[in-house]
């Protein structure tokens, strides 16, 4: 079952964006020894209301809209059966539509880009099983982000278009993931990740249902981050450094793979945000190639 399903999977992990709102970069299923793939993405994101505290306002301040532009670039490679190595790093382009007035009084600018966060992750399967004719796996994961550039996000109402937080993040997962032999798969994770300085430690979960065969994968997912304590933009407590706040959000979303040629395949997918605090209510469209070996 693995062979016949292996390939469209691993392709569909360059979905994951750049941003916290995005899906894991793990999931359910194993590329196999010396198996694997290379991809490479770009998401249109925009948002123009935020879920701020006490209730979501219609603009972004002093910036209206903003715009993020990323091209993420992916790799995948199974050490063993058991073992698999990710490796994610996107380049983000974030801007904002502040008034030319706005920015000559405040010394603003509407753009900041640049590499953002460099991401490497080990899956391992602890242990499978078959039921009926059904197989569940399950699977642990541990992962590793750092800046991949000197970036900033700094203290100020200029940072709200910052392209990340600059924090260094551990994090681990646990994953049940139940495959049908008719394709039909479910995917569940959980975790924590602690992050350096002041941005909040986080719990994340993901639930993923979907169809992977030989032609076509599809899936639909839900996400969500609980931090911990945190400050709120434009509350008592806050002093302008938007990485503190405490950012919690579900988001939904959709992918789908079909193969073109000799191993390389067209990922499309797209998401949004259902609920959120201190974040802005985006919506995403992420279109990329990926080749499979």
């Amino acid at each position: 079952m693995k062979q016949r399903y292996f390939s469209p999977i691993v392709a569909v992990l360059l979905l994951s964006g750049v941003h916290a709102s995005a899906q894991s970069l793990s999931n359910g299923f194993m590329s196999g020894r010396k198996h694997g793939s290379l991809s490479v993405s770009t998401t249109q994101e925009w948002y123009q209301q935020v879920y701020l505290v006490p209730e979501k306002v219609d603009r972004v301040p002093i910036f209206e809209r903003i715009h993020i532009q990323s091209v993420n670039l992916f790799a995948n490679y199974g050490l063993t059966d058991k073992i698999e190595a990710v490796v994610s790093l996107p380049f983000v382009r974030s801007e904002g539509h502040a008034g030319e007035q706005v920015l000559n009084d405040l010394g603003y600018t509407n753009v900041r880009q640049g590499l953002q966060d460099v991401t490497g992750l080990l899956k391992f399967k602890a242990y499978s099983t078959v039921l009926g004719s059904s197989v569940l796996n399950l699977l642990g994961a541990v992962s590793v982000g750092t800046p991949a550039s000197k970036y900033k996000s700094e203290q100020g109402l200029e940072y709200i278009i910052a392209i990340g937080n600059r924090a260094t993040k551990v994090s681990t997962a646990g994953i049940a993931h139940l495959q049908t032999a008719s394709g039909v798969f479910v995917t569940g994770q959980a975790g924590y990740s602690l992050r350096s300085g002041r941005v909040p430690n986080a719990f994340l979960a993901e639930l993923k249902t979907g169809y992977a065969g030989p032609a076509i994968y599809v899936d639909g997912w839900a996400t969500m981050q609980r931090s911990g304590p945190g400050t709120d933009i434009l509350q008592p407590g806050f002093d302008g450094f938007f990485p503190a706040t405490r950012v919690n959000f579900i988001r939904v979303g959709a992918s789908a793979f079909r193969p073109l040629a000799q191993g390389f395949g067209l990922v499309l997918g797209g998401s949004t945000y259902v609920a959120g605090r201190n974040v802005g209510k985006s919506t995403a469209l992420t279109g990329g190639l990926a080749y499979n070996f």
